[in-house]
């Protein structure tokens, strides 16, 4: 085990990974040192709170308005604010960057940390959505980004069975959301108070309603594809309601290792801080001494069909996933302004994602107009 605590950068600090990530730091004094915070500032209150909690010496505010309250509370702290405070927070040299921003925004952030050299625990699935090949020449080493999603946690974790060679598939399993078992006939009045009642995960809103899509799960098989450099063809997903089996990968000699604990989202947070090593009591573990029922069922993609979208925007080109997801982020908002039913989400996503032509380069800034473009245009057909 290392002596040393290791320095966090922890972007999204008021966010659900972020407080649960200040919970497992908490709880283990002498392990980890959060040296820079970053948040949208909605909330300066909670940050200033965090600041004087963890002793960090650097808090980022994406809000230019909360930025002078949050430095007058915190005299001796490095205060930055803007857009560019969180890349900066990203860059300063932490040896992990725990990067828990929703949404696409994570992205400058995400290659911020990987050119420092960093490692990045990413629980910012988008930026690697949107970012993919741009993310990936980014890595330095081996190992530099540690995936912090239950799901590509639980992949990683059984990953370390068998040598690549010996992959058959991975297998992504999903809760089904708050809409499991409806057929596409009766979804077509659900609200979004419908769509925020998860059965099992407290997530925030965007990811609440991305899951009753399914267009989270869409995310997450090609966060897999790119992060274990596994075909679209050979990545899964299964329904599991209970949430205990959190992913699998099946090996070429038929069998197939499970990652299994209760659904908490703190134990693949302190693996992504402390990856390859384990913290000791994270979370409670299964109970084997009690009866527990696991069920499995296959995806209905004729109600849920952001899997089969996600499939044709990454064999499109690789600025179709930037397309796919920035379309998803304003079809989302219409529907919870009650602007767009909730099949029209996937519906416009897909829309959008057909009739988009990528450029022949890839850069920073052809994600950036493609996803602007991306945005307009989903803007446009829900009118």
């Amino acid at each position: 085990m290392s002596q040393e605590p290791r320095s966090v950068a922890l972007l999204g600090s008021t966010g659900s990974i972020g407080t649960q990530a200040l919970d497992v730091i908490a709880r283990n004094p002498g392990r980890f040192e959060v040296t820079a915070l970053a948040a949208g500032g909605s909330d300066p209150e909670a940050v200033i709170a965090q600041a004087r909690a963890t002793g960090a010496r650097l808090v980022a505010v994406a809000r230019d308005d909360a930025v002078a309250g949050v430095a007058r509370e915190l005299p001796g702290v490095e205060v930055l604010g803007g857009a560019d405070a969180v890349v900066a927070a990203a860059a300063s040299g932490a040896d992990v960057v725990l990067n828990g921003i929703t949404g696409s925004v994570g992205l400058r952030p995400t290659l911020a940390a990987l050119e420092s050299g960093s490692t990045l625990a990413l629980a910012n699935k988008e930026s690697l959505v949107a970012g993919g090949a741009l993310v990936k020449a980014a890595v330095r080493r081996d190992g530099q980004i540690v995936p912090v999603d239950s799901e590509h946690s639980a992949l990683a974790q059984a990953l370390r069975g068998g040598s690549a060679e010996e992959v058959r598939r991975l297998v992504v399993t999903a809760s089904g959301g708050a809409f499991r078992g409806r057929s596409r006939g009766e979804l077509g009045d659900v609200t979004a108070a419908d769509a925020l009642r998860h059965p099992t995960w407290d997530m925030g809103p965007v990811v609440t309603i991305n899951s009753a899509s399914m267009m989270n799960k869409a995310l997450e098989v090609i966060e897999a594809h790119l992060l274990f450099d596994i075909p679209m063809d050979r990545i899964e997903v299964v329904v599991h309601a209970q949430s205990v089996i959190h992913s699998m990968v099946e090996f070429i000699d038929g069998s197939t290792l499970a990652q299994a604990s209760p659904p908490d989202m703190r134990l693949p947070i302190a693996l992504g801080l402390s990856w390859p090593e384990r913290v000791a009591d994270v979370a409670p573990a299964c109970d084997w001494t009690r009866a527990a029922t696991w069920t499995f069922e296959p995806l209905d993609e004729d109600a849920f069909p952001a899997i089969r979208v996600a499939r044709e925007a990454v064999a499109a080109s690789a600025l179709h996933p930037a397309v796919l997801n920035a379309a998803n982020e304003e079809c989302v908002a219409a529907f919870v302004d009650g602007r767009l039913p909730f099949l029209g989400i996937v519906d416009t996503v897909r829309s959008v994602v057909e009739e988009y032509a990528a450029p022949a380069q890839l850069s920073l800034e052809a994600v950036d107009e493609a996803e602007r473009w991306a945005r307009e245009r989903a803007a446009a057909l829900i009118g």
